[in-house]
């Protein structure tokens, strides 16, 4: 099982802030299409992934991150400046 943890507009869209996944999949990227195939609200907040970052375990990573003893995902939008 993975924590998949949701904030902003992604929280909005699939509409809880967390929940506990049980996955087969291998990177992010799998995960992400797992979560797709589950229903419309996930295929809504996953639909343009280049919106989105990724942090596995607090750490910000990429799409490609392999999955393999991780805890935690994270998913959110890009951080703006001011």
């Amino acid at each position: 099982m993975i924590d998949v943890v949701y904030f902003a507009w992604v929280r909005e869209r699939i509409g809880v802030p967390r929940e506990q996944v049980a996955t087969k999949a291998a990177t992010v990227s799998d995960l992400i299409a797992e979560l797709r195939a589950r229903e419309e609200r996930y295929e809504l907040a996953f639909s343009d992934i280049s919106a989105l970052r990724v942090a596995i375990d607090q750490t910000l990573t990429d799409f490609d991150a392999p999955l393999e003893g991780v805890r935690e995902v994270a998913f959110f939008p890009p951080m703006t400046g001011g």
